[in-house]
């Protein structure tokens, strides 16, 4: 078992867990904000799940707070947000900085597995993707623009 099903997560709704429960799925970990730019995002990630989760998929939502104040509400605005907006059931997690000194383990992990353009570990925005297989491995990091229409080219032959 790879160092990333150890590391402790808080959902959405208040609940400490590893990421164990997800092992031997495919995962498309997501830093996610409700007033970006890049926000009706979460439509083709909620496609995208509810498309493969029956195979062994899942997206997790990561929202994160350090990108112009896009996530500002707390994780019951967060939720009730995703739920009126996009409908979102693939699985939410508390708001966690994924830059900088607090940075939270999970996104430390991420960004040392797979470095950005140039090598830049630091995440760029909100809505930054990375794709991991069954076995842990970090194959891919997408940045902001990438939207789940372009990533299920990588994902399908996965799933």
């Amino acid at each position: 078992m790879t160092e990333l099903y150890s590391i402790p997560v808080e959902t959405i709704d208040g609940e400490t867990i590893t990421l164990e429960q997800y092992l031997g799925n495919v995962l498309l970990i997501v830093n996610v904000a409700s007033r970006c730019g890049f926000t009706p995002q979460y439509k083709g990630l909620e496609t995208l799940y509810r498309k493969y989760k029956d195979r062994g998929f899942a997206v997790l939502g990561f929202p994160c707070n350090q990108f112009g104040r896009q996530e500002p509400g707390d994780e019951r605005q967060i939720r009730q947000f995703c739920d009126e907006h996009y409908s979102v059931t693939f699985p939410m997690f508390a708001k966690i900085d994924v830059n900088g000194a607090n940075a939270h383990p999970l996104y430390r992990y991420l960004k040392s597995a797979k470095q950005g353009l140039l090598g830049q570990e630091r995440i760029a925005w909100n809505f930054t993707k990375f794709l991991v297989s069954r076995n842990g491995d970090v194959l891919h990091r997408y940045g902001s623009r990438r939207t789940a229409e372009d990533i299920e080219t990588d994902l399908a032959p996965l799933v």
